[in-house]
């Protein structure tokens, strides 16, 4: 009888992964993605990897203000564009996870991944046609700025600079100014329906936008239990804010954090077996700053919210 309910919920956890893949792929790097890092990189001078036709990998953005406290804003804004640049039509994204994994595997800090050499690789690795990272920068004052530098894989060929400024609190529209600007410079053209929904912001919520980031960061880190927290805090200060739902919901499915009543044994088979992007060829890997000494000192962002 036992045996019989864990396979149950091992069938049930399967069908509720197939159902949201298509629609979300998932913030757990787990074994599979880990393994499919692993062979990538083993197979890399042999393997003849194409580029993704409409296939966009978003890299994390380098933090270049000296503010540790904005850290978590490198992969919160990269989050931000991976959503919105999988609502349209015809353009596939790289999931967050493959990059994170391969990341891992090479040994690669946000400033390594940025290198002039290193993007291209890394692109070529995820089987993208275009990759979309940038910098985080100090602005005026208390502004900050993002800027990108789309690059076209095959050729190697930027595309442009693309910069959005504004204060923290504005992150939201600051975004979708630098998605905007991305597509522009992909060739990319939006029906009047895709814009209106791409100018839906995830969350308007300086503090939620935080929590969301900082769970997706510790997630990364394996510290499950803090993700949960993050995610539930996010949810706390705004219900509708896009993916923490998911996120805290993924990882209580996974029984990696606190609420779900499985064997540690089903526990480990899930967070080792069960993956929601366990294929290595390209088709299947997607959808699933300086300062002038004659400028006051910049206000210090603290990302820190009680």
């Amino acid at each position: 009888m036992k045996n019989e309910c864990l396979s149950r919920m091992m069938i049930f956890v399967l069908v509720w992964m197939a159902l949201i893949s298509s629609a979300w792929s998932g913030q757990v790097v787990t074994q599979d993605a880990k393994l499919w890092a692993k062979k990538a990189l083993a197979e890399e001078k042999t393997l003849r990897t194409i580029a993704g036709k409409n296939t966009v990998a978003v890299l994390y953005f380098q933090n270049r203000t000296g503010q540790t406290s904005l850290d978590p804003l490198q992969k919160g804004m990269a989050l931000m564009l991976i959503t919105d640049i999988s609502k349209v039509q015809g353009i596939q994204v790289v999931e967050r996870i493959k990059l994170q994994a391969l990341m891992d595997e090479m040994a690669l800090g946000v400033s390594g991944l940025v290198e002039a050499n290193t993007a291209p690789r890394v692109g070529k690795l995820l089987g993208a046609q275009w990759i979309v990272g940038g910098s985080i920068l100090e602005g005026k004052m208390n502004q900050l700025r993002f800027q990108s530098h789309p690059l076209e894989v095959p050729t190697q060929k930027i595309l442009g600079q693309p910069t959005a400024e504004g204060p923290f609190v504005e992150l939201f529209r600051v975004e979708k100014e630098l998605l905007m600007e991305i597509i522009k410079l992909l060739k990319i053209e939006l029906k009047p329906a895709e814009e209106v929904e791409l100018r839906k912001p995830c969350s308007k919520n300086p503090r939620a936008l935080t929590a969301f980031f900082k769970a997706i960061e510790a997630s990364d880190r394996e510290d499950y239990k803090a993700a949960g927290e993050f995610y539930q805090k996010a949810l706390k200060e705004d219900p509708g804010i896009c993916g923490a739902g998911e996120g805290l919901r993924e990882l209580q499915t996974l029984g990696l954090f606190a609420g779900q009543k499985k064997s540690q044994e089903m526990l480990h088979s899930l967070k080792d077996r069960t993956s929601l992007t366990d294929q290595l060829s390209p088709e299947d890997s997607v959808k699933r700053v300086k300062k002038p000494k004659d400028i006051p000192s910049p206000v210090r962002i603290d990302l820190n919210f009680p």
